[in-house]
């Protein structure tokens, strides 16, 4: 006989706008600092490489954002359970 209360467990998890937010910010630091330091390399001017970081860092974050509230709707790859056939 199964159960018609649901547990937390039975609910879909789902990440909150604010921390698809957090995690781009975080890593677009890491990765803009790696593109700013290849055009420091390649330029060898630190205002120059800056200036394309910047560019980078905006650009990038709002696609990152972008994408991973579309991977919110996708339900592929998600953990489903059939109420009823356990």
């Amino acid at each position: 006989m199964t159960s018609a209360v649901k547990t937390n467990e039975d609910k879909v998890k789902k990440e909150s706008h604010l921390r698809s937010l957090l995690k781009g910010i975080t890593w677009r630091v890491i990765a803009t600092s790696t593109t700013v330091a290849i055009a420091w390399l390649i330029t060898g001017q630190i205002e120059d490489a800056l200036k394309i970081g910047g560019i980078e860092f905006i650009g990038k974050i709002l696609i990152y954002y972008l994408h991973e509230r579309a991977w919110q709707i996708l339900p592929l790859g998600s953990v489903r359970r059939l109420v009823g056939n356990e």
